[in-house]
């Protein structure tokens, strides 16, 4: 088409400009998917790309949807991988590139775009940024059965000289499926880093009766401590927070000591958390 019959296009609403040369038909537009939304950006940088290039870290997290611990900084960045030795095709202002090796397996295609495997997106996130981001990363990944702890050890085996990659070990190693939300996920690195033992996972505890009591978020089975992750929502409906403080009232008095702690609180102050928790284990000790 002409630039001219593009420009009509555009003003006509037939034609939605969705990136630098790149235009989708409006009927086709998907306004309001933040998932879907991020797909078509980085269709129209690949869609002018040479061959070769794929959607990665960010980008490929957001298109398989796996939590992020920062998911809107930066929200409309672009992030792609391009294999060595093919140019500078997709420099271009909110497009940040990686040069790294893109073997068949390491890709995929989703919503029609190629980008790097759930496997290989986990991997490459826990290369590059800090420890707690990459175990959310991995931790999401695991528990919506995206990926494996096996698939995940073969591509650290395949990047296995790639800078960062002592850490993503790490972060395979640590990552657990049983983490249900993205505060779970940063609590665990909190315990790991205030020298907490690592807890049991959504475990059902009972009474001495035999009654099942509840689930733990986390349990220090050895200490008879629970702890507890308060999101925001957990309290929103007043029956629920009744119900939860007679729950927490049956689980003392079957000896269990029991923590409960906050986003803020995990993100702001882990020390005192994990003070109250060695408190709660002193307690259990008498």
């Amino acid at each position: 088409m002409s630039d001219a019959k593009i420009r009509r296009l555009v003003r006509q609403g037939v034609l939605v400009p969705v990136g630098h040369g790149a235009y989708v038909r409006a009927k086709d537009d998907v306004g309001g998917d933040p998932a879907s939304e991020h797909a078509l950006r980085v269709a129209a940088i690949l869609a002018v790309a040479r061959p070769g290039p794929a959607g990665s870290h960010r980008s490929a997290a957001i298109i398989h949807g796996l939590d992020l611990l920062r998911p809107r900084q930066p929200a409309k960045a672009i992030t792609v991988t391009r294999p060595p030795g093919l140019g500078s095709g997709t420099g271009r202002p909110g497009v940040h590139i990686h040069i790294a090796e893109l073997p068949g397996g390491h890709v995929t295609v989703r919503a029609g775009v190629p980008v790097t495997s759930v496997a290989r997106t986990v991997v490459d996130l826990a290369r590059t940024s800090p420890f707690r981001d990459g175990v959310v990363v991995a931790d999401s990944a695991l528990r919506t059965g995206q990926t494996s702890k096996d698939e995940l050890l073969a591509v650290v085996a395949d990047c296995a000289k790639w800078p960062g990659i002592r850490r993503a070990r790490l972060v395979v190693d640590f990552c657990d499926g049983k983490s249900e939300s993205v505060l779970e996920s940063i609590s665990r690195v909190a315990f790991r880093d205030h020298g907490i033992p690592a807890p049991e996972l959504q475990v059902w505890v009972g009474g001495e009766e035999g009654g099942v009591l509840g689930r733990a978020d986390f349990l220090w089975r050895r200490y008879r401590t629970i702890g507890e992750a308060d999101g925001a929502v957990k309290y929103a409906d007043t029956s629920r927070a009744i119900s939860q403080l007679r729950r927490d009232a049956g689980l003392r008095r079957a000896g269990f000591q029991v923590v409960h702690f906050t986003w803020n609180e995990i993100n702001r102050v882990p020390h005192q958390v994990a003070a109250s928790i060695r408190e709660a284990f002193r307690q259990s000790m008498r």
